[in-house]
């Protein structure tokens, strides 16, 4: 083990022990970035498919309008920003939606 993985696992062992006496302030959380592909209209296609959703159905989940949906299937525009994020974890874990059901 390098001297550097040493010291982030000691300094990371320490946190937990300063967060479970009540220090909250000692934890800290790592976001790593992702790689979040372009969707083509096809993608999209297979994405509402694969979670049996009408397009009216994904268009709520993903939280844009139908006409929306209708264009990226159609190829006139790409989802970006949030809608690709939530298209890509929806393709990933299909379970986040049993999340968003009312």
């Amino acid at each position: 083990m390098k001297k550097e993985d040493f010291n982030l696992l000691t300094e990371s062992l320490q946190q937990a022990i300063e967060y479970k006496r009540g220090n909250k302030r000692a934890a800290r959380s790592v976001v790593r970035a992702i790689h979040v592909p372009e969707y083509k209209a096809d993608d999209v296609v297979a994405v509402h498919r694969e979670l049996n959703l009408t397009q009216q159905g994904l268009a709520n989940v993903v939280g844009v309008s139908t006409r929306t949906v209708e264009a990226w299937e159609a190829g006139r525009n790409q989802p970006n920003g949030s809608a690709r994020h939530m298209l890509y974890l929806l393709g990933k874990d299909k379970r986040i939606l049993s999340l968003l059901k009312a």
